[in-house]
């Protein structure tokens, strides 16, 4: 199966299972303002829970509910993202960002129907044993929360009012929460589902999440809307650093290419089972199929 093929199937299954559990909600003005926050996207970050869990022998009949809990939380995280307070943006995957289409207050509701869905979906006895359920569910808290994606979030806003730039280090590790934390737990699920320890695929995920965060930089910087889905060039009106701003376009091409390398070098042990892989980590920067 081709990369592409196993993306759209891959999102298939994570959509589908996402659209029943929002359609379970019924009946709340929620459920559609839901159904539009996970619309559209690639799904990546449920591609690679169910295909991490697929190297340590889980199939998507259990990973698929940990692939839509990461999927919940991501589209979330934009929602509350996008509002005034936040980054103020008007449009998403090419769509009215919800707060566009029903209002701030509904937004806001949105995202926080979202993210409790996530640990609904964890919940789930189909997802594994207690043990299994809860190590999935602290371990998401972590990855999404003060000490992963919000903090990330948090220093991002912070930077916005700073005396100075940040420097490499300073955005390496806001965006190594910001991004990097839901794509560490998207890769490292598939491990906790069939009871083995994350530190290899962590090893994938890191520098997978972080070339994926600066090849937003260089779609931001080039000017393609409809890659990006979303307006360009905010960061560099409001002064604020980026990759690109740090590295410049042909440095920060360089670094992402290492970057994938370097993911690629740590799923050497898992031999021809991690094609598929392989391959996330090139899309993750080319973003073309």
């Amino acid at each position: 199966m081709s990369f592409r093929s196993a993306l759209d199937k891959a999102f298939d299954i994570t959509q589908g299972l996402l659209v029943k559990a929002i359609n379970s909600q019924a009946p709340t003005p929620l459920v559609e303002p839901m159904l539009h926050a996970v619309a559209g996207g690639k799904g990546l970050r449920g591609f690679l829970v169910q295909k991490s869990a697929e190297l340590y022998g889980v199939g998507h009949d259990r990973s698929a509910r940990a692939a839509a809990a990461v999927e919940a939380i991501h589209a979330y995280s934009l929602v509350h993202d996008d509002l005034p307070c936040m980054d103020d943006d008007d449009q998403r995957r090419g769509q009215p960002t919800v707060h566009v289409k029903w209002g701030e207050a509904v937004a806001v509701l949105t995202g926080d129907s979202l993210q409790s869905l996530a640990f609904e979906l964890l919940s789930d006895e189909a997802v594994g044993n207690t043990d299994t359920r809860l190590e999935l569910i602290e371990s998401l808290s972590v990855s999404a929360g003060a000490r992963g994606m919000v903090r990330g979030q948090a220093l991002d806003i912070a930077a916005e009012t700073a005396e100075r730039p940040l420097t490499l280090e300073e955005i390496t590790e806001l965006q190594m929460a910001k991004t990097g934390a839901l794509f560490e737990w998207s890769c490292t699920a598939g491990a906790i589902l069939a009871g083995e320890g994350p530190e290899p695929m962590r090893k994938f995920a890191r520098p997978l999440g972080l070339a994926f965060q600066i090849a937003d930089d260089i779609i931001d910087a080039e000017g393609d809307t409809e890659l990006a889905g979303k307006r360009l060039r905010k960061d560099a009106a409001a002064g604020k650093a980026t990759f690109v701003s740090l590295l410049g376009l042909e440095g920060a091409r360089a670094r992402t290419k290492e970057l994938v390398d370097e993911a690629e070098a740590a799923l050497a042990p898992f031999g021809a089972k991690a094609e598929n892989l392989r391959q996330a980590a090139r899309f993750a920067v080319e973003r073309r199929m």
